[in-house]
């Protein structure tokens, strides 16, 4: 079984994260692909299409949200992702258990004693008169029910997890400030996710490691788990395997791939790449050695805007007054500070929408 280092990891994932050489595809193609943008914060998936994407414009993501092509909406991790119309209503129902796990994992002393198919039940009746609501008018429309849970518990059950919904425009549009109303993913996209699949048969599951692979692999089936949150899927990795080839990695860990998948020279240079706040370019691995060194994994989940640079963290950026300001992790060679500033004034362009090219390298901390 053939080692891969993690220079070939790493040049892997940046092929298929569409970071190696910015693509061609439609924004749809392009999210159907990644399996989705980590989308919490609502601006930050025009970043990484920015950076993913030849000649991207903001309006080809307003108009696919605005058509009800992509969708905002909880799904992997219970986080909130941009993904395509079609991958929430396959995918939805498999993520069921998984979203419900994660609520109660927090707010387990809080629900206690709550019927949740009735807690469900009530939800849905409110949502029936077509109106978009906020998590807090949502809860607060049920909390007669269940006056001593708080109108948290009750939301973020009912809209994580209880009910299928999506977070409607303004909400995610270029540079729109816009508060979170939600609707049932059925009421948006006109019909009703698609229903689990007979057990013992996991065609969704099946879907998602070929998915992930193709947009992270090579990779081991902790990283797979960690991407989608769901720890229920041996099964479809072991009826795949069949048409799967395997590696391992320096650690000795076994590595799941698709045969066709590109497999970059690990030499192929790469280039200076701004990345959003909590890019699945990083958080989408449980091992994120590939893409960050260990001593900066902490800032992966803080909400840092990185900069790779030779294909790894090397920087993180923010924006201050038309600026994009670089605030390197580590020293930058001269021509790793000129791609770097290169790119950043790109960005800044970019996100002025062309009132501003201004970008501030600064020096790395002793």
């Amino acid at each position: 079984m053939s080692v891969l280092d993690a220079r070939s990891l790493n040049r892997a994932a940046l092929a298929r994260q569409l970071l190696l050489d910015r693509s061609d595809l439609p924004v749809p193609d392009a999210v159907a692909h990644l399996g989705g943008l980590q989308a919490q914060e609502p601006q930050e998936p025009f970043v990484g299409l920015w950076s993913r994407l030849r000649d991207f414009a903001p309006q080809a993501l307003d108009d696919a949200l605005t058509g009800r092509r992509v969708v905002r909406t909880h799904l992997m991790r219970r986080t909130v992702h941009l993904v395509t119309a079609g991958d929430v209503l396959a995918w939805r129902s498999r993520h069921d258990a998984m979203l419900r796990g994660r609520v109660l994992g927090t707010y387990r002393r809080e629900l206690e004693g709550v019927d949740l198919d009735e807690l469900a039940a009530a939800g849905r009746a409110v949502l029936a008169d077509g109106e978009p609501r906020s998590m807090g008018a949502l809860a607060r429309a049920v909390a007669e029910r269940w006056p001593a849970v708080g109108s948290r518990p009750l939301g973020e059950m009912l809209v994580a997890a209880l009910i299928p919904t999506v977070q409607l425009p303004p909400r995610g549009l270029w540079r729109a400030k816009a508060p979170v109303r939600n609707a049932p993913v059925a009421a948006w996209l006109g019909r009703e996710v698609d229903p689990p699949a007979p057990p013992g048969t996991d065609p969704v599951g099946e879907a998602l490691v070929r998915r992930y692979l193709a947009a992270f692999g090579p990779a081991a089936s902790a990283d797979l788990r960690a991407w989608c949150g769901l720890a229920g899927l041996p099964a479809a990795v072991a009826a795949l395997r069949g048409e799967l080839v395997t590696f391992r990695d320096e650690r000795g860990r076994e590595l799941l791939d698709l045969p066709d998948a590109p497999r970059p020279d690990p030499g192929t240079p790469a280039p200076a790449r701004f990345l959003p706040a909590f890019d699945n370019a990083v958080l989408g691995y449980q091992d994120r050695g590939r893409v960050i060194d260990d001593a900066h994994r902490g800032l992966s989940v803080t909400g840092a805007r990185f900069v790779l640079v030779d294909g790894r963290v090397g920087a993180t950026w923010t924006v201050e007054d038309g600026t994009v300001a670089v605030t390197p992790l580590r020293r930058l060679t001269r021509p790793e500070r000129t791609e770097v500033a290169e790119e950043g004034r790109a960005l800044a362009s970019f996100l002025t929408e062309g009132e501003s090219d201004r970008v501030r390298v600064g020096t790395a901390p002793p």
